[in-house]
């Protein structure tokens, strides 16, 4: 698993509109928030992904950006992105396996995904809190990650 002040490890995923995303370094110079999001068949991470969409403006006004991956394929995620209008960057195609060996995550064995995952990065890349989840619950939200980045602001102020 990973730890608070840990480096994120460098990942690439293919991006839902063509391209990639190249982890941690599309996040540099902002706070970050990477999530692992199970599936689309996943009610909790579709709640998850339309919050995190629905705070995209606070998100913006505090410059914190927001990516998610999944190993869904390009279509089913098209799709996910296409119902809760997400305009933040959306991967598929994760190599479960891979991605657990590098940042800790959990892997549901039936149907075969990531558990809940999320990170905060700093603008340096390195993480400033992890949380992972072992099934369907437990996950990072838009209010809790715009309070801790506001805190941890706050705090540097000091």
């Amino acid at each position: 698993m990973l730890k608070n002040n840990d480096a994120f490890p460098s990942l690439t995923f293919a991006r839902v509109g063509g391209g990639e995303i190249h982890l941690p370094i599309d996040l540099a110079g902002k706070f970050g928030v990477i999530l692992f999001h199970r599936g689309s068949w996943c009610p909790y991470c579709n709640a998850q992904l339309a919050a995190f969409e629905k705070a995209a403006d606070e998100f913006a006004e505090e410059g914190i950006r927001v990516v998610s991956v999944s190993a869904d394929d390009r279509e089913t995620s098209e799709a996910l992105v296409e119902k809760h209008r997400l305009g933040f960057p959306v991967g598929y195609g994760a190599d479960v396996q891979t991605v657990s060996a590098v940042t800790g995550a959990f892997v549901n064995e039936n149907p075969v995904c990531l558990q809940a995952t999320g990170f905060i990065l700093d603008p340096e890349g390195q993480i400033v809190t992890a949380v992972y989840s072992t099934r369907a619950i437990g996950r990072l939200m838009p209010d809790d990650v715009l309070n801790f980045v506001r805190h941890l602001r706050n705090l540097a102020k000091k």
